[in-house]
């Protein structure tokens, strides 16, 4: 575990395990906050077909993102930033590199009481299927929930780009003394068609909710007023919907009740609209930058904006670092090439006459002579090829990389890729969409597959 990493923990061991709260207003009593008491559930996802083919060998919570970090580097770095250090991952489909990342990125110390684990479906006595939903992976999993000392449990996504205090999520539950607490941001009309929709009483109790809302009708009557999200000090700015972020603190005995039904399979569709009717359910209102990242439109311009000079999510931020895998790299190199508006990662090589602009440089990417990227992400490799490697390269199989005088532009080149000299990636025809042995076209963003080969003189 690195310095940094275990200096962060103490931190929070020290500062944010207990906390006083308020029970009511103009009250003095005080009541602790214990984060020991909540366990932390984040889901994987399904297949991320959107998300294909950064999802052909990988789980959607392990897609690169931001040059050296995962996608399940988020939630469990807002975890441990809100003292919350006992956090399980829950995943079916290839969970393989998300559980080497989780290994060899967050040890504990013996003293800490804290971990982060991987739940993979498994076959048990009580079921052989895979999950069936967001609420079934939960459900199949209680066993790690329904435990003494446990009273809380946090649901959280593992696709999503986002900072946020939960401590601050976890006392607005208990103050308003909750069964559930759902984050809710204000979103435009445009976009809430995609998303779970809700209505909240002056007091914040959600009295509505309606999953994904396709007619005018439905919408016109899930709108908040502009007033009413002023009233909690947020400028609404034209943004007159609730979304649901797809996070849900319950307290424990509800959650295992809510799920006792076994065709209550989703959160949006079937537990937390039946809940609304039964029990306290709470809205949190967050007002900071947040983005659900599940297709490859999403994640291409939410990685990109990273490089803007004052980008809405920020990974420098020291209040709220987001911890990752140590990889001991070194520094990266510049020979004589022009960088503008980007991130270089760990362990990059850019050779004479190179140019990148808005731009992601992945650890240990490799950038030829005279080669050209611009408006791309570039994941990176996994090593460094040899010199007897190099050696065999040849027009057909070249180096991994970015080859001489290779022009990549508006693409996401995955790991390990070998693009060779004078490769043209351009989208020439102009495509929205399309599919090859090697990339896939979607949203007119290339998309080149992990280990691919495109070789000298290719033109796409």
């Amino acid at each position: 575990m690195s310095d940094h990493f275990s200096f962060h923990l103490q931190r929070l061991r020290l500062t944010k395990t207990l906390t006083p709260i308020q029970l009511g207003a103009g009250k003095n009593i005080t009541k602790v906050l214990s984060m020991k008491d909540v366990v932390s559930l984040i889901l994987g996802g399904g297949q991320g077909t959107r998300l294909y083919p950064l999802t052909k060998y990988r789980s959607k919570p392990a897609v690169p993102i931001g040059g050296k970090y995962r996608l399940i580097d988020i939630p469990i770095s807002n975890c441990l930033n809100s003292g919350l250090n006992r956090i399980y991952v829950l995943t079916q489909f290839l969970s393989a590199s998300l559980h080497q990342h989780i290994t060899r990125s967050y040890n504990f110390d013996v003293f800490g009481g804290g971990f982060v684990e991987l739940l993979a479906a498994q076959q048990t006595m009580e079921s052989t299927s895979w999950y069936e939903g967001t609420a079934d992976a939960i459900r199949r999993n209680m066993m790690y929930i329904d435990k003494p000392g446990i009273h809380e449990a946090l649901i959280l996504s593992g696709d999503q780009l986002y900072r946020m205090e939960y401590e601050k999520l976890i006392e607005c539950h208990r103050k308003n003394k909750a069964d559930i607490t759902i984050a809710v941001i204000p979103v435009h009309r445009d976009i809430a068609p995609s998303l779970g929709i809700m209505k909240l009483a002056d007091d914040g109790r959600v009295t509505a909710f309606v999953e994904k809302p396709k007619t005018d009708d439905l919408l016109d009557s899930h709108r908040t007023p502009a007033s009413a999200i002023e009233r909690n000090g947020i400028a609404a700015k034209g943004r007159e919907y609730l979304a649901s972020m797809g996070i849900y603190l319950f307290n424990k005995d509800v959650l295992v009740d809510s799920l006792r039904d076994p065709l209550h399979t989703d959160f949006g569709k079937h537990v937390i609209p039946n809940a609304i009717k039964e029990r306290r359910v709470q809205g949190f209102l967050f007002d900071g930058y947040w983005e659900d990242v599940g297709t490859i439109a999403a994640y291409f311009d939410a990685s990109l904006m990273l490089t803007d000079d004052k980008p809405p999510f920020y990974f420098q931020s020291e209040d709220g670092p987001i911890f990752t895998r140590r990889r001991f790299l070194p520094a990266s190199k510049v020979i004589s090439a022009t960088v503008k508006r980007a991130l270089l990662s760990d362990g990059c090589l850019l050779l004479d006459g190179a140019h990148v602009e808005h731009s992601i440089i992945g650890v240990r990417s490799v950038i030829g002579k005279q080669a050209t990227v611009k408006d791309c992400i570039i994941i990176g490799a996994d090593r460094y090829e040899t010199d007897d490697e190099r050696a065999r390269n040849t027009p057909t199989h070249p180096a991994i990389g970015i080859g001489d005088g290779s022009h990549v532009e508006r693409a996401i080149v995955d790991k390990n890729v070998r693009i060779g000299r004078n490769v043209r990636i351009l989208n020439e025809k102009k495509l929205e969409n399309a599919d090859a042995p090697t990339y896939c076209i979607r949203d007119g963003i290339v998309v080149i597959a992990k280990d691919a080969i495109i070789p000298d003189g290719t033109v796409i």
